[in-house]
């Protein structure tokens, strides 16, 4: 019986966590499409185009004007046909939403003008690792470089050091692209030690070992950025979080036993700590998969926060949705595994049965 109730919860709650991302995906498709807006700017666009290549044929120019509208009319209304855009805006918003949800995303027309037309999954996959790169680093660092700083504060409260790193914290209301700009203008333009951005060199160095180089030497100045703007808050909240669980009545009775702090830290204060601290880093993790748009456009990244600002910038309607569709469905999995990982971690949440009355 208890698998049984174990299963059922597992069948509901993935049901109800894809709910929710088709109703999330299906409200960004009317946004991105502004209610089908952008679908008339791009019917727009299709007859300023065919009509500039028409007209540029040397053996329309010989037809009567009549006949050339004809012949231009004719292959707008089968371009409108091929990409779906005859039909009415409600049915298209469908047929949009079974593309992105088995990720049949179709060809970025914009975004590679100078290459051609390429599927968006394949644009989406390519500028992944750069992301992944810049923010996997940034906050892997920023994680675990926050978690064992608070644990060390905790343990120091009032001292010097605490009070340097409460007085930081509010630093962390700026944004990470905010440093960025002045630590371009320190170290790339005045100093001229580090790049003003980009990934790599241009041209990019031969070996493996000089590109890695060049890629860490480019790393440097956004993933600095990313500390300064989050490191000391995230220290400040986790080291407050850590003290109000040193304070319980079980941390003094082991105290007064005489155990070590070591053994008191990973016992009674980081165990009952664990799923708040793994709903932290699992939320870490999705962000890798967003990029940031403003920070990585200041330092020329090519991510997926920089690919996601040309597309908006240029109506991209497919490469907004493969973006969205992409972090909708990490999102959802984050959760459900979480949801797992919780009864695992910590003994008063249970799964099943009782579990809807408890989570």
């Amino acid at each position: 019986m208890t698998f049984v109730r174990i299963l059922r919860y597992v069948v509901l709650r993935a049901a109800s966590l894809f709910v929710t991302v088709v109703i999330g995906v299906y409200l960004a498709i009317l946004i991105a499409n502004m209610g089908g807006y952008v679908d008339e700017i791009r019917k727009a666009q299709i007859r300023e185009q065919i009509g500039a290549t028409m007209l540029a044929d040397q053996k329309l120019r010989t037809m009567p004007p009549s006949e050339v509208r004809r012949v231009i009319d004719q292959q707008i209304v089968l371009e409108e046909k091929r990409l779906g855009l005859d039909r009415p805006f409600l049915l298209r918003s469908f047929a949009y939403l079974s593309d992105a949800l088995t990720l049949s995303l179709g060809r970025a027309e914009r975004l590679t003008s100078d290459k051609g037309s390429r599927q968006v999954r394949d644009i989406i996959l390519e500028r992944l690792p750069a992301t992944l790169l810049l923010f996997g680093t940034a906050d892997v660092i920023v994680f675990f470089t926050a978690i064992f700083a608070a644990l060390f504060l905790s343990r120091r409260y009032g001292s010097v050091l605490d009070k340097v790193v409460v007085a930081l914290a509010p630093t962390s209301s700026a944004p990470a692209w905010f440093y960025g700009i002045f630590l371009i203008l320190i170290f790339a333009s005045l100093l001229r030690i580090l790049p003003f951005g980009g990934m790599v060199d241009v041209p990019p160095p031969e070996s493996a070992l000089a590109y890695a180089l060049s890629v860490l030497q480019h790393l440097i100045l956004p993933v600095s950025a990313i500390l300064v703007g989050s490191l000391f808050i995230s220290i400040y909240n986790w080291r407050t979080f850590f003290l109000i669980y040193s304070s319980e009545d079980y941390v003094e009775v082991a105290k007064a036993k005489g155990l070590p702090s070591g053994a008191i830290e990973r016992r009674y204060i980081l165990r009952p700590t664990l799923p708040p601290i793994i709903t932290s880093f699992a939320f870490a993790l999705i962000s890798l998969w967003s990029g940031a748009i403003i920070l990585e456009t200041v330092f020329s990244w090519p991510g997926l926060g920089r690919l996601l600002f040309q597309a908006v910038g240029q109506f991209d309607t497919p490469v907004i949705i493969g973006s969205v569709v992409i972090y909708a469905y990490l999102l959802a999995l984050t959760v459900f595994l979480l949801d797992i990982l919780y009864a695992l971690v910590d003994p008063r949440v249970k799964v099943g049965g009782e579990a809807g009355r408890s989570l």
